[in-house]
């Protein structure tokens, strides 16, 4: 992390005194996960996902990734989320003028909706496909918990992915061609294969390599975290139906004593994030395994540049149709995205 970690914003200044020359500028990616918001005073819109775009990686296309961004203040409580997706419409179509560069920014993505609605869920779906100019590709449930007070839940509760409300939900995602992203914590891995299973014509897309815990009640067992989110990633990818999002992985841990004056260059974050995302290469294969910015929140850490430079580190021994799926063709496939970047 930079040295100003109190700041709510990434540190422009610390990240620009690091640039790298950029490996293989020529390889097509879809970056398919990062944000767009105004929060708490830091700005990361069409503007600054353009500039990142243009640090000198091939971004062809993008997947917004939902957030909470720029609710409705009124109207009924779930339809609020519909200003999200109102929202990304709009950024989609500053990109599509040509006067942000070539990349398709926004190019589909995939929003929120209350899973506890169940089967009712369907027209309020078909109002979010309807106002996202047919870009609208899905729906990410975000249930991370664990029963220990360290830890930050995400959930209300244990379970909430496998309840029997969000299985009915997840059935009308499936009927409509929609996919599910999925972000929860490692003990809950298990919870991601049980729901492939009970509904197999369903894509579900796993979010930040299954985020792996390693604060709180985990800190200082590396290894045992390790081990055992290994074995459940395993299990899960055996499971066809399933995709999975290579990033959002630690660099610098707290105990880190090298010098954090400097922004971490692609070979330190390639050396931290390699165990984890070879393991999830292997299980999924290159053809269900997508390497994913989540920028903003990433921005914190390292540029965007040193990010896909990382990326290319960790693929350097894959072939070239292992490298086009990793990225881009993956996340092509998972989000239906043929059509829209050729």
């Amino acid at each position: 992390m930079a040295a100003n970690t109190g700041q709510v914003g990434p540190d422009d200044d610390w990240l620009a005194k690091l640039e790298e020359p950029v490996l293989e500028p020529e390889l097509p990616i879809v970056d398919p996960h990062h944000h767009l918001w105004l929060r708490a005073g830091y700005t990361y819109l069409m503007p600054e996902l353009a500039a990142d775009m243009a640090s000198g990686h091939n971004i062809v296309g993008t997947v917004f990734a939902e957030c909470h961004s720029m609710y409705r203040q009124d109207g009924a409580e779930e339809e609020r989320s519909l200003g999200e997706t109102e929202f990304v419409t709009g950024q989609a179509a500053m990109s599509a003028s040509g006067k942000f560069g070539p990349g398709k920014a926004c190019a589909v993505m995939f929003g929120n909706v209350d899973m506890g609605l169940g089967a009712a869920v369907e027209p309020l779906l078909e109002k979010h496909v309807a106002a996202s100019g047919d870009r609208f590709r899905g729906v990410r449930y975000s249930t991370g918990w664990d029963a220990h007070e360290k830890i930050r839940n995400v959930g209300p509760d244990a379970g909430m992915l496998v309840s029997d409300r969000t299985k009915e939900a997840a059935a009308v995602l499936s009927r409509m061609g929609l996919e599910l992203d999925s972000w929860l914590y490692h003990p809950q891995l298990d919870e991601v294969a049980e729901l492939a299973d009970a509904l197999p014509e369903l894509t579900i897309v796993l979010n930040h390599v299954g985020t792996p815990i390693l604060g709180g009640p985990y800190r200082g067992k590396r290894d045992e975290v390790l081990a055992d989110w290994r074995e459940k990633i395993r299990r899960v990818g055996e499971r066809e139906n399933v995709f999975i999002k290579l990033g959002a992985l630690p660099i610098r841990m707290p105990d880190y004593e090298g010098d954090r004056s400097l922004p971490p260059g692609s070979e330190e974050v390639a050396a931290a994030w390699r165990p984890w995302v070879e393991t999830c290469i292997e299980a999924f294969t290159p053809a269900r395994s997508m390497f994913e910015s989540n920028f903003p929140v990433q921005k914190r850490w390292c540029s965007y540049q040193v990010c896909w430079n990382a990326f290319k580190r960790i693929a350097a021994d894959h072939s070239a149709d292992e490298k086009a799926d990793l990225f881009a063709g993956a996340a092509v496939r998972a989000y239906r995205m043929e059509e829209v970047i050729g």
